[in-house]
Order: structure tokens, then sequence, then C-alpha cells
């Protein structure tokens, strides 16, 4: 049965409890994993047992092949990567080392009495080791931003322009704009107010002036744009009277001594913050991805955070609508991420997911130990409540209120205040809005180990096989140089006026120019069938080399660079790397433009993406991994819809079984109670027909001798009834178990009919027409390298 409710997306946490006396039952605690959509809360003092029951809820959805995003200030749900799929003792050994040290025991005694203990819990709640093996069986990994120990991520590389779904939302793109200003900020110890703060002001409308014109913002951009902002005013003052020069230079050093400072390099390098990897491995299976942040200070925590939560709000809002949940989004302890009163920049996208992640099948879970800091507006949003044991009067009745109107119970307040005062710990109290009344459940063991906060040796020990590097470096031109024996000007070439020239500004003393055809064009792709009308703009760079004779397009590299804000005016002194002949000669630029157009109509290509058999095609801009995704989710959609009507339908035919179990019990205990009772009066008449045979009369004792026979037949009768009660109720009993074998078969067919094998992508292209290529803009760029 335990496998036919996994299969349902049915969520198990551990075995009910009697609300007077908190004694087991034979009830398991279940709860579907739609009820997740509407997001949960896990609130309880330190020692309750949140950790179990969060780590036993991951569990559960990865078992489901739900994708998990985990945010671990405290590096307890790091745990989730101690999962051994034979739980013997040499799979604990390694992390029981200092454990025994302090007890004063043998590891190897230690650790073969934790692997006992750890199988006898697990099957103790109905569990095997099958279901630690379906667990392992999805990617856990521990990313470390700013560190080294696990798999570091990039974060502070680009500042990426969102979907165009949330540009077009003015709401969310303000939302957006604002949680990542205040992150910026924060990062630099700058607390800003959005309406009054000059920073905030100045940074946002660089940042949304990127945006909207589809620009890729970096930090290096951005302290340059701090500098020199690509506008002249600010509302209707100018921008040199609203924000002087010489301050604005000083917020841009800020920024820049973070930037140069040794520690941020891990912050540089590593997995791009991009949601669907992080969610997905490369054969689509779901992953487990906790992004451990214990190491950082409080400002870049809550920088990350923000950032992070933004670009699951971008991506939430470029998935299509579901009513299953298609991912989690769990975050241990929320203390001061989620207050009453202040607005810290992670506050304004935790709230947007409260609101609008049910439409898109995301669920969200938040867990703390400190009710009174949490904003219960916002959490008015969330729909099922687990609450451990708490001891304040201030914190229970701050629970109390943020489940108003929501304990739909026979119990009073009072009650409830009771039970949540009394809780033993792992016991928690359970309300939900897709639950009838509340429940008071003890949680099931976990399948991981829970050795406790990991250190960040232990998480390099854990990720050493999944580390790798992604710093991704320009190739030095000066490399390329040496190479090519060229020899260096010491001033810029001379060249026609009609060539314009823009000039890298230097970064250090050392280095020197690089010349490159910089070029802006536009390539627009229609098709009127598939409703696609789309311009994609595009920046290239061509490295120009003294020896070479003609352009060579293909060569050229994008880029993302404003030419519009790189200074005209040349430098007064520097290096320059020599032009090769045609550029040197050339009157102006022209000529290169249809060599341009010719390599874009021959090269560029909207690649698409389709499933003939689902009749699906992706849309501009989405690569294949998302196509894929998207598909996965159509086809789990499906799926869930037959499992549905499948339930449904075979719930109809249970409760007809279980009615005739029910019946079939009556009567067999009515017959049982009928042979007891004819046993008892048989034995009497047996008993009176013997002492009236010795005392009685012979007719009186003839008459009391048959009855006594009457009564044995019926006796026989009786017991006979009986066993055909028996028989019935076994009968109805294996037809049940046949049901469920039937489903079970059945909803393993579904598993093959809608499995992604079954469905192949292909690709194919949309061309541009000739008419539909523009080349905006042409000039040479110099570079300081």
């Amino acid at each position: 049965m335990e496998k036919i409710l996994e299969k349902l997306g049915i969520f198990y946490l551990g075995k009910d409890l009697e609300e007077e006396s908190l004694e087991p039952t034979k009830n398991p605690t279940l709860i579907k994993s739609k009820a997740f959509t509407t997001h949960a809360a896990i609130i309880g003092m330190t020692g309750s047992g949140k950790t179990g029951l969060g780590i036993g809820l991951l569990e559960e959805a990865a078992i489901d092949n739900i994708p998990i995003i985990a945010i671990d200030p405290k590096g307890d749900i790091a745990n989730l990567a101690l999962t051994f799929e034979s739980m013997g003792a040499e799979d604990f050994k390694p992390w029981l080392k200092e454990e025994a040290a302090e007890k004063g025991v043998e590891v190897d005694e230690l650790a073969k009495s934790v692997a006992q203990m750890w199988r006898e819990g697990i099957e103790r709640f109905g569990q095997d080791l099958s279901r630690v093996k379906r667990l392992k069986e999805h990617d856990v990994t521990i990313y470390t931003p700013g560190s080294g120990a696990g798999v570091p991520v990039n974060i502070l590389a680009d500042l990426n322009i969102p979907d165009s779904s949330m540009l077009e939302d003015p709401d969310t793109l303000s939302s957006t704009i604002n949680s990542t200003v205040a992150s910026l900020l924060a990062l630099i110890g700058v607390e800003a107010d959005p309406v009054n703060s000059r920073e905030f002001i100045l940074i946002a409308q660089i940042v949304k002036r990127a945006w909207m014109e589809g620009v890729d913002l970096d930090i290096g951009t951005l302290i340059s744009q701090i500098i020199t902002p690509p506008f002249s005013k600010i509302g209707v003052l100018p921008l040199d009277s609203f924000y002087p020069p010489a301050e604005r230079f000083k917020l841009a050093s800020k920024f820049n001594n973070i930037l140069a400072s040794p520690t941020f390099e891990n912050w540089l390098k590593g997995e791009p913050l991009e949601i669907e990897r992080f969610l997905y491995d490369e054969e689509r299976r779901s992953k487990i991805s906790i992004f451990s942040i214990s190491h950082l200070s409080d400002e870049e925590r809550m920088f990350f955070v923000t950032l992070l939560l933004n670009r699951v709000v971008g991506w939430m809002r470029n998935q299509s609508g579901t009513g299953r949940l298609r991912a989690l989004l769990y975050m241990d302890e929320i203390y001061g991420y989620f207050p009453p009163s202040k607005n810290p920049p992670s506050k304004e996208p935790m709230m947007l997911l409260l609101k609008q992640a049910r439409a898109f099948g995301v669920g969200m879970v938040l867990s703390t130990q400190n009710p009174v800091d949490l904003d219960y507006k916002g959490l008015s949003n969330i729909g099922t409540w687990f609450i451990g044991r708490l001891q304040t009067k201030q914190d229970i009745a701050k629970v109390i209120e943020g489940l108003s109107g929501k304990i739909g119970s026979s119990l009073s307040k009072k009650s409830i205040e009771k039970i949540i005062s009394t809780l033993p710990k792992r016991t928690f109290f359970l309300k939900s809005t897709h639950i009838e009344n509340i429940k008071i459940f003890g949680t099931r063991w976990v399948l991981s180990y829970l050795k406790g906060p990991l250190k960040k040796g232990e998480i390099s020990s854990l990720m050493a096989d999944k580390k790798r590097a992604s710093k991704e470096e320009r190739p030095k031109r000066a490399e390329k140089s040496a190479e090519k024996s060229l020899s260096r000007h010491e001033e810029a070439p001379i060249l026609s006026s009609q060539i314009e020239q823009r000039f890298e500004p230097p970064l250090s003393t050392q280095g020197s120019y690089s010349p490159y055809l910089a070029a802006k064009a536009k390539v627009r792709f229609f098709n009127a069938a598939r409703g696609i009308d789309m311009v994609k703009d595009l920046c290239l760079l061509l490295p120009l080399y003294e020896d070479e004779t003609d352009i060579e397009w293909q060569k050229a590299e994008p880029c993302e660079e404003d030419f519009a804000n790189v200074p005209k005016n040349r430098p007064s002194n520097g290096r320059f790397d020599p032009l090769p002949p045609f550029i040197s000669s050339a009157k102006n630029l022209k000529s290169f433009e249809k060599e341009l157009k010719n390599h874009l109509y021959s090269q560029m290509r909207l690649e698409l993406y389709r499933c003939k058999p689902l009749k699906v095609e992706s849309v501009p801009n989405e690569s294949e991994e998302s196509f894929k995704s998207r598909m996965s989710d159509i086809l789990e959609e499906l799926k869930s819809r037959e499992a549905d009507t499948l339930q449904e339908r075979y719930e109809k035919k249970f409760q007809t079984l279980e009615k005739r179990r029910l019946r079939a019990l009556q009567k067999l205990q009515k017959e049982k109670e009928d042979v007891s009772a004819s046993t008892t009066g048989s034995v009497i008449d047996t008993g009176l027909a013997i002492f009236g045979a010795i005392f009685g009369g012979k007719r009186t004792a003839a008459t009391k001798v048959g009855r006594a026979i009457k009564g044995g037949s019926r006796l026989l009768k009786e017991r006979a009834d009986v066993k055909r009660a028996e028989e019935q109720l076994q009968h109805i009993e294996e037809s049940i178990e046949t049901l469920k074998y039937e489903l079970e078969d059945k909803l393993d067919r579904l598993d093959e009919k809608f499995s992604p094998e079954n469905y192949p992508v292909e690709k194919f292209f949309i061309k541009p027409r000739r008419s539909d290529i523009e080349v905006d803009k042409m000039l040479l760029y110099w570079r300081w390298e």
C-alpha cells in the first residue's frame, strides 16, 4: 500500500497520535504533495524536532521526483547528503570520529551502534532500505556561494536582465529592481530607503535603464556607470546636482573595494545562478540543491538570498500554470528575512512567491523557531502549519493569531494553547486547509543521517567529486600577439575621421590597447503561422591582427558592452597594437557591413524545438533544457490527471468493497456471538438432561435430552455459519488486495505511457530574410588588455 500511496503523490510524515493521551495510533500521517502548492510553515522551539520534520518532508519530495532548492543558514539541511544505501557501520564511521572521541568510545563500536539504530528506526516506521535507495537516486549538491568548500556559485559575475514576462509586469519589475538594489547596498553596509536614499535611486535608475534596453549588467559595469551614469538627469534635477561626482566616486569605491578583495574571488567562479540547472540534472532527474550560507556574513547572506529568490521568481514566471507541485523551495530559519515591521531586501521576493507561486506549482516551506519575528500578514498565504512545542505565551499567542480563522476544529483555543505548550520532542500540531480537522502526529524516522550542522571541511569532503572550476577568462591579447611575433606602436594610429573609434579606460598602469572591430546589428525572425515576430540584438567584437588580409566575421565574439558609454577621446598616452592594412587604409567601415549581413544571413538561425506526439513547440529564446522541462511538466500534468481519474474510479470501488467488508465483519461478529450463546445454552441443556436422567422421570429426562441434542445441532449449524462468514470476509479482503495490485499495475503503466523517452524532441530552425538584417553601428574599439 505504501508504494501505491507514493505513486499518488502522498508524503508520509509520521504517525497520528491520540489528541488527549498522545499515544500513537496505527494511522500514518499522510498529506498530498499538492497541499504544498499553498506553502507550509514549520514553527517550534529549539529541540522540538523541526530539522527532522523538514528533512523528512524533503526526502518525501525527492522520492516523489519533485526538485528541491533549500536555503540552509545553519548547515543542518546539508545532512540530506548523508544518505547511505546499505546503512552499514562503515558508512557512518567517517562521520562519528568526533562524537566517539567526546564519548570516549571506539569509533567502530559507535558506528555499529548508530547503524543498527538507524536501520531499526527506519523499519519501526514501516519503511525499508528500498526507500533509501529511491532517495539515493536523486543528486544532492551542496553549493557554497562565496566559498570553495562546496560547489561554488557565480553570484557577482552578472546581474542578468530578468525574463521578459517580468519586464512586462510593472509591479513585478519594480519589486525585482527594489530588492536587487537593496541587496547590493546591503552588501556594502548601506541600509537604503527606496524613496529618500540617493544611493538607492541612482543604482535603481542604472539597473532599470539597462534592463529596459535589454542589456545585462555586471558588477564592473555597474561601478563604471555609478561614476559616469548613462543619463544626465534624475527626475527633473541635473545628475551632478542630485548626486555630485565626488560622492558617486566614493559609492563606486565601496563596491570596488569588495570586488577587489581576495576573499571575493570565490563569488566570481562556479555555477551560474540559473535556476533550471539547480532543479534537474543532465538526465532530467530532479535534484536536491542545498545552498549552505552559514559561512557568510549577515550582509552577504541577505545579498545572496535576495538574488536567489529573485531568480526563482524569474524562472517561475516563465513556466506554464499547473495544479501539481512542480518544485519545492525550502528555507531553514527565516529569522531576519521576513520580519513583521522592517523591509529587508529579501522580503519583497519572498512575499511575491507566497502570493503568486501557487499558480505555477512552486511550493515554499519556511521554518523558524521565532514566530514573533514573522510577518503574519504574509504568512496568511500559507495553507499548512506544522507547530512544535512553544514555551512562551507570546510565541503561542502569535501562532494562534497566525492561524486566525484557520483552526476549524472542535478544540478551543485554550485547548490548542495547552497542546502546543506540552508537545513532546518530535511531535507536531498539524493544521492544513487540505485536511478536514487538526492532527497531532509524531515524525517518522528520517532516511538521512542527522549528524548536525556540517562544517566546511565535511562539506568539502562530500562535494570533492562535484567541484569544478567555472572561472571564465578572456584570452589575453598579448599572448595572441606573441604567437604572431607582432610589434607594438607607441602611439595610436592615424585613421580617417569617418571611422568612429572608442577607447576603453585603462584599468591599470600595465597593459596596452588592442584593436577590435565592433558591430551592433538587428536580426528579425518572422513566422506568421507560429506567431513569431522577434528581433534579436547582436553585439560583436572581432579581434584584428596586423597580418590579416580580410575580415572573418565567423571569428567574432559576442559581447555585452554598451559602446555609447565608452569614451571617444583618444588617450594622451598608452601603447597600441598595430592594425591590419585594410583597416589602416580604409576611409570608412561601410564596406564591412555587407560582409557582416552576408555572414548573419548564412549563420543566424532561430533554433526551436518540438515534440510532434505532444504537438508542442518551444518559444523563442527557450533552451532545449527548458523546453524539455516544460514538456516534462506537460507529461506530468497528463499523468497526474489520469492518475487522479484512476484514483477516483478505484476509490469508489474501494468504498464499495469497504462497505461490504464492514458488513461481513458485523455478520461474522454476530455469528460468533450466536455460537457463543448457543455453546453456553447447549452446555446448560446437556447438564439439565443428565441431571434429569438421574433425578427426574423418564419423560422429563427424554425431553431434556432431546432439547440438548437440538441445541447441539443448532450449535454445529451456527459454527458452519461462522466459517461461511469468515470465508466471505476473506474473499472480500482478497478482492481489496487484488484491486490494490490492479491499481498499482495501471499506475506503473502510466509511468511507462508518459515517460519522456516515448516523446522524442527534435530541432528545427527559422531563417531570417535578408531584408530583415540591419547593421546599426560599426566602429573601431580599442580594448585595454
